[in-house]
């Protein structure tokens, strides 16, 4: 085999969880043979640099061996070597920033907790 799709190589080394994934991501341009975009089909041979981008981190591999069928973590080594630069994987550590507003008691929509109160004194009213 000198040759494999470039959708099922990212799948059988581990980078995407299914084949469809691979597929959705050559599609979307998140893959790369030597700095040019790839469609699923494209096949790739030993020696090649693939670039996935998996959210903000980019991936990159040299790829050893072509490889159709999905093999266990431990043996991606022989097949794939990674090439990813540090300064890509410390994108994983960053502080994830959330938007989250801080909301006073009593402003805005009641809690249900309120709300069971207004409607206990509604009740009483109009009863």
């Amino acid at each position: 085999m000198d040759s494999v799709r470039i959708d099922k190589y990212l799948w059988a080394i581990r980078i995407y969880k299914t084949r469809t994934d691979a597929t959705e991501a050559c599609r979307g341009g998140k893959v790369s043979v030597g700095g040019v975009s790839v469609k699923p089909s494209r096949e790739v041979k030993a020696g090649e640099v693939v670039e996935a981008r998996k959210g903000p981190v980019i991936y990159t591999y040299k790829i050893l061996a072509p490889l159709e069928k999905r093999v266990g973590a431990k043996e991606v080594e022989r097949y794939a070597e990674n090439l990813t630069p540090q300064s890509e994987l410390d994108k994983l550590k960053t502080p994830v920033e959330t938007f989250f507003i801080r909301r006073d008691r009593g402003t805005g929509r009641p809690t249900k907790k309120e709300r069971r109160e207004m409607d206990s004194l509604y009740d009483s009213i109009f009863d």
